[in-house]
């Protein structure tokens, strides 16, 4: 019997023994990295419905099972892409341990859709890789590029709302705010055809640039808007210092409207030149000007269609680097220009950006909304269409909205792609 219980309790040991040695190797396995929650700016980006109103400055946050080993959390392994245009974001990346933290390095695009993803690049401190995680957001807001140096939404104020060009308006005159194009564009700011003005100061920062892009969305209002002949009088919609610096008008007509801009050449000095549409939608292959190098056929119908009490939406970009400029309707490119077939000895050809030239005391350097320059400004005073004094001078009679500025060439599918979400 001793004998009997002295093999048992050598097997018992032998059995407990095992036991130890097994739990003491589940102790050393390596852990298995895996996703305990991820969120974006608060809102659960782990879900099965992708969030779709994140803000553009978002922060992304992903607690893990386990420690992250941190020379691994790169962005070799950690992207972030626009999926319009396949462009890759830079990020700043940190590491605490299991928490891993990731925020884009400049503000995204407002309305747009991104794919974040982890590659199985990234390991925990055993050396565990991550399964590869792609998550998708869409910001908040209807689409615009990333990039904008000023947006003037006029929600009951006239100012930038971007932050990237501040200076409040100097000056607001006979403005009201209205409803706009849609219920989601809220107010628009109307102007009465007559006095409305809106002057902000400062407007060479606008165009002190190399490439250019201004948007922004028009509605004009025929009704009695007249000359002192009783005719129908042409709308300034906007203007910093006339020509001198840029300025957009739509002809009294309706036939037809045109940027005027001054440029900057190689040598520093500068020059206007207009981008008119329709100007019989005449391009270099069929009777127009050497240096117009598309115009989009069009008839006098179609054009008061754009441009007669209905919202359009105009898009200018100017490229340096190909010293093209383009114009657009509601998406739609209408007519473009290059300054390289331009002929041989003109200073356009070396053309290098916009630059504001303009001198007090014909224009101020005060962007005026209603009007082709600001009423500090004496060009034109006593001119029956020009001078602001005149009530039936060329002051805008509509409503503007949305007005947005950037340093930076937009694509077509960007212009495409921001007028659908607006519309």
């Amino acid at each position: 019997m001793k004998t009997r219980d002295t093999i048992f309790k050598n097997l018992l040991a032998i059995v407990l023994l095992a036991f130890v040695m097994q739990a003491c190797g589940s102790d050393n396995d390596p852990t298995d990295l895996n996703i305990e929650t991820m969120t974006i700016s608060g809102q659960d980006l782990n879900a099965a419905v992708s969030p779709d109103d994140v803000p553009t400055n978002p922060e992304i946050t992903i607690t893990f099972n386990s420690d992250i080993k941190a020379t691994t959390a790169t962005s070799a392994n950690i992207t972030l892409v626009q999926d319009y245009n396949d462009q890759n974001i830079e990020l700043n990346i940190s590491v605490d341990g299991p928490v891993l933290t990731v925020t884009p390095v400049t503000i995204l695009g407002n309305g747009a859709l991104y794919q974040f993803q982890i590659s199985a690049g990234l390991l925990n401190t055993d050396d565990q890789p991550l399964t590869q995680t792609l998550r998708t957001f869409t910001t908040e807001g209807t689409f615009s590029p990333p990039g904008m140096i000023a947006h003037y939404t006029f929600e009951d104020v006239p100012d930038d709302v971007v932050g990237s060009y501040d200076p409040p308006a100097s000056a607001v005159v006979d403005i009201t705010y209205t409803a706009s194009r849609n219920a989601d564009a809220g107010l628009a700011a109307t102007f009465n055809g007559n006095t409305s003005i809106i002057e902000i100061p400062d407007g060479d920062m606008l165009m002190d640039t190399d490439d250019f892009t201004i948007s922004f969305w028009v509605k004009t209002n025929s009704e009695g808007h007249v000359d002192a002949n009783g005719n129908p009088a042409g709308h300034f919609v906007m203007g910093l210092g006339a020509f001198f610096g840029f300025q957009y008008e739509i002809f009294g007509g309706y036939d037809g409207s045109k940027f005027a801009i001054q440029y900057e050449f190689a040598d520093g000095s500068t020059g206007a030149e207009d981008m008119w549409f329709p100007s019989e939608a005449t391009d270099n292959t069929n009777g127009g000007w050497q240096g117009w190098d598309f115009a989009r056929s069009i008839t006098a119908e179609q054009m008061q269609g754009y441009l007669k009490d209905t919202w359009t939406h105009v898009t200018y970009v100017y490229n340096s680097t190909e010293r093209t400029g383009t114009l657009y309707f509601n998406g739609e490119k209408m007519k473009s220009f290059d300054f390289d077939l331009w002929p041989d000895d003109d200073p356009k050809r070396t053309t290098v950006g916009l630059k504001y030239a303009g001198a007090e005391p014909d224009v101020v350097n005060e962007l005026a909304f209603g009007f082709v320059h600001s009423r500090a400004g004496t060009m034109w005073d006593n001119e029956p269409w020009g001078g602001y004094d005149f009530t039936t001078a060329n002051h805008f009679k509509g409503q503007l909205d949305d007005i947005k500025i950037y340093h930076q060439v937009l694509s077509e599918t960007e212009i495409q792609l921001m007028y659908a979400s607006e519309q």
